[in-house]
């Protein structure tokens, strides 16, 4: 099950507020001002900053 769509519209970034999207295998949410990816476990967004990974270019 993808994560709902009007869930994602009201989701931001816990550490800049600002936009997230969904990654294109839709297993995370990536913020690019932050560069941080906040995985998806069993259709839950996982919003931590400690537990979000750092997007490497």
């Amino acid at each position: 099950m993808a994560i709902n769509k009007e869930l994602l519209d009201i989701l931001a970034c816990p550490k800049c507020k600002g936009d997230i999207r969904l990654t294109e295998a839709e297993n995370g949410l990536i913020c690019d001002h932050c560069k941080l990816l906040y995985e998806i476990k069993d259709d839950i967004p996982i919003m931590l900053i400690e537990e979000a990974k750092p997007i490497t270019d």
